[in-house]
């Protein structure tokens, strides 16, 4: 399968991505710095880095992109900086979200393309009866109000669930939400839920980016495991 990664420079994009390949996919990665990218990746026949900065690319260059994948995979994120939490472009993934999905239904290849959002546990399913308490809702309205980045990871699972929906005749999803991230060098056990089991905000649990890499990899090759999620937004958390 040939799978786009956005955001595949970013601490977990860059770890599915050598996951993507050792699984034997070929890889369309978007970066903004190849020559950076180059230093960290090893090389392979399989991966095609694509330098850009995603929301720069014309319709047709992002169709281009798309085209032939079975699958695409946005782990974009905002840098932890004040340019990054508070500069443009605020809604980054969410109009990302929005401009590859618009460029997977322009193809037309008339084969379902698997969508996998990367988000956070503070952004509750609305689909399912996941209820915060009143402390909670009160701590995340203020993180929504003063760090955008809360806003737009709400607003790119919002759009999947009710702009692509769970019956789009070429768009198929999955909104993975990690909780704390933490690196690790090694896969380690881990547990999936259909909701948060504990507080995002008072009880938070940790994942590691690479088990979120190892999950999301699994979703896009395995058949059955991708039907178990299709359309929902599991939560993972590292086994304790």
């Amino acid at each position: 399968m040939t799978i786009l990664v956005a955001g595949a420079s970013g601490a977990t994009g860059r770890l599915l991505v050598e996951q993507l390949l050792d699984l034997g996919h070929d890889v369309r990665a978007i970066v903004r710095s190849p020559e950076r990218f180059s230093k960290i990746m090893k090389e392979s026949e399989h991966l095609t880095v694509i330098g850009a900065t995603l929301l720069d690319l014309s319709d047709e260059e992002m169709a281009r992109h798309v085209s032939g994948c079975g699958a695409v995979v946005s782990c974009l994120g905002h840098n932890l900086t004040l340019k990054g939490v508070y500069g443009q472009p605020r809604r980054l993934v969410t109009d990302s979200t929005r401009r590859l999905c618009k460029a997977i239904r322009t193809n037309k290849s008339g084969k379902m393309t698997r969508y996998v959002l990367m988000n956070t546990t503070g952004n509750r399913n609305r689909d399912l009866n996941e209820t915060f308490s009143l402390a909670e809702r009160g701590v995340i309205g203020l993180i929504r109000l003063l760090l955008p980045p809360q806003a737009d990871n709400e607003a790119a699972a919002d759009y999947l669930r009710m702009q692509i929906g769970q019956k789009d005749p070429a768009i198929e999803w999955v909104a993975v939400r990690p909780d704390s991230l933490t690196d690790e060098l090694q896969v380690t056990p881990y547990e999936v839920h259909a909701s948060p089991i504990r507080s995002a905000i008072f009880n938070a649990g940790k994942t590691s980016r690479i088990n979120v890499a190892q999950f999301m990899a699994d979703l896009i090759s395995r058949e059955d495991l991708w039907n178990s999620w299709k359309g929902q937004m599991p939560v993972i958390y590292n086994r304790e």
